[in-house]
């Protein structure tokens, strides 16, 4: 499967502690181990950060070929803060480098070329003007190929027109149930909120067939065919939850390619997620067979401490 991910690449830092990250590149770090071929469309500074960039995609087994360096402006940074439950929010420094793609029409048709089977994109990046024209251009140049948005709200980096716009190209819609009620509070003002009409709602609206709703140590909620279903979740010892929201979507778009049955992907996706969150950085080391022992373990055997994390980002 071949995938285009455009967006953000960051470092996250906590504290002394820097690790690279960025959803496009975290959910396409774990597509490439689970098999796929995956692209990084993205842009860094031509400093130090943007260096060590660069040498960390490709230690990640990805290629650099789509990833640009703006001279004038500088690698981005996202300084992270959690909560008691391991939740965490993001002080990003805007304009950065990712915001700063040059964007002809020879790199459009260079992506092209590629022929992807999907293009991933979350909403922070899209907040450029040039990027979110960027990525109107490259869907309308590829009618054949699909959509998966990871909307991932960041405070002060969206606004609800450019989620709605976002919204209309996807096939595929990842979220987490608190970013769900988000949106429901400010299309649906007087109604009540359930999972289920939100979904209901967002796609008939904008026509997405598939929702992925993550609940943390829950599980997930997916949408699929006008009916909503739940797939329970693993508890682990959480390290940190960045990065762990994109490998679910990861997982989860591993097992739409291969035609696996809507609970093996749940629940792979689920166990993919957890692994992660059990583990400092946005890109661990993990393996595939650990990944589908988990997913398989009986219920009794999958709680190893309890994950107090309502949402993985």
């Amino acid at each position: 499967m071949q995938i285009v991910s455009i967006g953000e690449v960051l470092w996250d830092v906590f504290g002394q502690a820097e690790f690279l990250g960025g959803a496009p590149l975290n959910f396409s770090a774990a597509a490439h181990r689970l098999g796929n071929s995956a692209i990084v469309v993205s842009s860094v500074g031509a400093d130090a950060r943007g260096l060590r960039t660069l040498e960390g995609i490709r230690a990640l087994g990805l290629s650099t070929d789509f990833v640009q360096i703006a001279p004038d402006q500088e690698t981005c940074t996202a300084v992270v803060s959690s909560d008691e439950g391991g939740n965490a929010s993001f002080l990003i420094k805007r304009p950065a480098a990712f915001d700063c793609v040059s964007l002809d029409d020879s790199f459009v048709a260079r992506l092209s070329d590629l022929h992807p089977d999907w293009i991933y994109f979350g909403t922070l990046a899209q907040t450029s003007a040039s990027n979110e024209d960027f990525l109107r251009r490259l869907v309308r140049k590829l009618p054949e190929t699909r959509c998966f948005y990871d909307i991932n709200l960041r405070t002060g980096h969206w606004n609800l027109p450019l989620v709605q716009r976002l919204s209309g190209f996807a096939s595929v819609i990842k979220l987490n149930e608190t970013e769900a009620e988000v949106l429901f509070a400010l299309t649906l003002p007087s109604e009540p909120f359930s999972l289920e009409r939100f979904c209901r709602h967002w796609s008939s609206t904008y026509g997405a067939d598939t929702f992925c709703v993550t609940l943390g140590a829950k599980g997930c909620a997916i949408y699929q065919q006008a009916r909503l279903q739940y797939f329970p979740g693993f508890s682990v010892n959480v390290a940190d939850t960045v990065g762990a929201g994109d490998a679910f979507a990861a997982g989860f778009l591993h097992g739409l390619g291969l035609g696996w049955t809507i609970e093996k992907q749940a629940m792979f996706a689920n166990a993919l997620g957890a692994i992660v969150a059990s583990r400092p950085g946005a890109t661990p080391f993990w393996t595939v067979d650990e990944c589908l022992q988990l997913a398989a373990s009986p219920p009794a055997e999958r709680c190893v401490t309890t994950c107090f994390s309502s949402a993985w980002v």
